[in-house]
């Protein structure tokens, strides 16, 4: 097997000799090539050259979330075809790493690259469904190119504290879950739209549903993790199916605390519910419109403003070893 390894020297949980150790351990089961990322870009750059190439079976992902969205855009840049695309594998690197342990794999990533290397060694893979996002026909927001995402994504509130996060990050504050928490309360304090939203959902052969503040949309469950805590949005999301919305259409004081309660309590059985939550299941389509430009983010991701993006739940869309 020919594999092409993609590494994130900039992941927050790996040093260099780790993954000087990590690649001497794949390099010892398959041909191994591997490459440092040196810019934003070119990991999905990366996973496009694997997919147009004729040798490369494998494109393993050593990094965080951000470094395999890239990798999956790269890959599947002109569609899925699970048969014939290099499959992926993922080393996780990353501070939270929600692709990979959704798909069972360890957090820690020498346990991950043992557990990588059982997989490939009994032939173990899994075909998985993805997100894809574009430009609303008729919208300004139209050319926006398409974007796969593995796991979540969200108009709105969440995305705003994403945007918040990657400033920190620039300014070379280190990612960590409190960073994130900061974030969420000066997110909170600053939002101006958190009691009347400005966020339309609407899906074929159904009524919309309006005024939402956020709009947060699932591939997979969990949504994401706080430390090791997961917490779910919408339990019943999955790799396997459509993809789920959790829409809140409220972020007063009490709506933030009752809502962030039910989510730092929330299990696989429920998630946050109420008189201002709608849940949806399963969905194939649908387009979130805007009545002001909204922070958008794809797998963590900060991705800028849009007023309007069209969501497509792809079965089947990924080969991927586990």
């Amino acid at each position: 097997m020919r594999a092409l390894l993609v590494v994130n020297p900039a992941a927050t949980t790996t040093s260099a000799r780790r993954r000087d150790v990590l690649i001497h351990a794949l390099a010892s089961e398959m041909k191994l090539e591997a490459v440092t990322t040196e810019y934003r870009g070119h990991a999905r750059d990366l996973g496009r050259q694997a997919a147009e190439s004729d040798d490369i079976d494998l494109v393993v992902a050593l990094g965080g979330d951000g470094t395999v969205n890239e990798v999956v855009n790269g890959l599947l840049h002109a569609g899925p075809a699970p048969g014939r695309l290099p499959g992926l594998a993922v080393v996780p690197g990353g501070s939270t790493n929600v692709f990979a342990r959704a798909l069972g794999l360890p957090n820690d990533p020498v346990e991950a690259t043992g557990a990588l290397l059982d997989a490939l060694r009994q032939g173990s893979e899994r075909i998985v469904g993805l997100g894809l996002t574009s430009g609303t026909p008729g919208t300004e927001d139209e050319a926006v190119p398409a974007r796969w995402f593995t796991f979540n994504a969200g108009l709105g509130f969440d995305a705003g504290v994403v945007g918040r996060v990657e400033q920190q990050r620039e300014r070379g504050k280190k990612s960590t879950h409190a960073l994130y928490v900061r974030q969420v309360i000066r997110q909170f304090l600053g939002e101006p739209n958190r009691r009347h939203g400005t966020i339309t959902l609407e899906q074929p052969g159904a009524d919309p549903v309006e005024d939402l503040v956020v709009a947060i949309v699932s591939n997979t469950s969990p949504w994401t993790y706080l430390g090791n805590r997961p917490m779910y949005t919408s339990p019943k999301a999955s790799f396997d199916t459509g993809i789920d919305v959790l829409g809140l259409s409220r972020l007063s004081t009490a709506a933030v605390a009752r809502y962030g309660t039910q989510l730092l309590t929330s299990s696989p059985e429920r998630g946050p519910h109420g008189k201002h939550a709608v849940s949806l299941h399963d969905l194939d389509q649908f387009t979130l419109h805007s009545k002001v430009p909204l922070p958008l983010q794809m797998d963590g991701d900060h991705l800028g403003l849009r007023t309007s993006v069209t969501f497509t739940g792809v079965r089947r869309a990924l080969r991927v070893i586990v």
